[in-house]
């Protein structure tokens, strides 16, 4: 018989540990004005600092995923919520950008372990019928406490504490309360034996998912929205401070609309796509990630008006994201490549999208102005449209070709 209320405390506590993920790891972003004037930061040591943290999280993704199905999933989330809450507060004791660099390297490895296995953990937890509700919720709560919330409790909190340091200490502590009701509630689903058989064979092979046309398309994607996302999440605190000249509350309150929109973006459009099909959600998601930003650059001085345009950016831009490493994926590929696709969708546009791409972005800001490191986030908006432009419709009601047919192969 199917256990609902453990269902909804499952998924809850699971939803609640993506969304301390992405609150450790974006809170460092409206801290960084402050950080740069006490280290001696500069624009290129934060595009590196993020960097590092996203190369880890996708070459993690990639193999603990993996890993998580032969030894199981509670060894693998239980350990990392504590590992990336400690190294949170850690990063209150860094003292220079190698200290930054090393502690947000391991921060990204213990973040990277958590988000493919508690995608597989919500998904093994949740009834057939509610399973996309499920994984929405799970996936949305990032964008919702990382950065919608992040930069509003960053700002406020340094009203009140001595230093940034103490941000970073107050917000890891969350984290261990969350790990011990994750080891109360959280169970293991099959057995340890099950689960090693489950990590061998076709599921296991890279090479055989990379056959599939849209898993190709999918990659070059999960890249280019990545890019969009993580080179505007970075560069905005600066650019909106030192180039805008907004004051820090300011800031803060634009920055909230990256969360609240890709929440809202995360919820709604990919269950719309049920409807209209994956492909015309899609490219009206690029479009609009692309025009949104564009009139978002071309904006002054005004909160209001900055908080509603980086809204409709992320909105759509969390959507994309979200179909991507979703639905797109998911029905591309059998049910028994699903796990090893996906994971090298997450894997591979965090490396590229999450950690290339912001060191460009830096090293952009630092010798030709923090300004132009936005048309390097709108560029992965418009080449994320050509490759949407390029998928084939997945959408059980709309797919005019079943995907494990042989024309879906390359």
């Amino acid at each position: 018989m199917f256990d609902k209320q453990y269902e909804w405390k499952a998924v809850a506590l699971l939803a609640i540990g993506f969304g301390l993920v992405g609150l450790d790891r974006f809170i460092i972003l409206p801290l960084y004005p402050v950080m740069m004037r006490d280290l001696g930061l500069d624009y290129q040591d934060l595009g590196n600092i993020s960097a590092a943290l996203a190369l880890a999280w996708g070459l993690s993704s990639i193999f603990m995923g993996r890993l998580s199905d032969r030894i199981g999933r509670r060894k693998i989330i239980i350990p990392s919520v504590i590992l990336f809450s400690l190294l949170a507060g850690f990063s209150g004791l860094a003292t220079g950008v190698g200290a930054l660099l090393l502690i947000r390297a391991v921060m990204g490895v213990a973040e990277g372990a958590f988000t493919p296995t508690s995608i597989a953990a919500t998904a093994e937890a949740s009834h057939p019928s509610r399973l996309g509700m499920n994984i929405g919720i799970q996936q949305a709560f990032f964008p919702l406490l990382g950065l919608g919330l992040a930069p509003i409790i960053a700002t406020q909190l340094l009203l009140v504490v001595p230093s940034w340091r103490w941000v970073f200490v107050l917000v890891s502590v969350p984290g261990f309360f969350l790990a011990w009701a994750l080891y109360k509630v959280l169970r293991e689903p099959i057995t340890e034996g099950a689960v090693k058989d489950a990590g061998h064979g076709i599921g296991a092979d890279w090479r055989a998912v990379l056959r599939y046309r849209n898993v190709q398309l999918n990659l070059a994607g999960m890249f280019c929205m990545l890019t969009c996302l993580f080179v505007s999440s970075v560069m905005l605190p600066n650019y909106l401070t030192d180039y805008l000249q907004l004051g820090m509350q300011q800031m803060g309150f634009v920055m909230s609309a990256i969360g609240f929109g890709g929440f809202c973006g995360m919820l709604l459009m990919p269950t719309l796509s049920d409807r209209l099909g994956r492909k015309p959600v899609a490219l009206i998601s690029c479009v609009a990630t692309a025009g949104a930003l564009w009139l978002m650059i071309h904006t002054g001085a005004e909160p209001m008006k900055l908080f509603l345009l980086l809204f409709a950016t992320t909105f759509f831009n969390f959507s994309m994201i979200c179909m991507i490493v979703g639905p797109l994926t998911s029905e591309s590929v059998p049910p028994a490549l699903l796990s090893t696709a996906t994971g090298l969708v997450v894997g591979i546009g965090e490396v590229f999208g999450g950690g290339v791409a912001p060191a460009l972005a830096g090293y952009i800001a630092q010798h030709y102005g923090i300004e132009k490191t936005l048309y390097l986030a709108l560029t992965g908006a418009v080449l994320g449209l050509v490759v949407a432009a390029s998928l084939r419709e997945t959408a059980p009601a709309s797919a005019r070709v079943k995907e494990t047919a042989p024309t879906e192969l390359s």
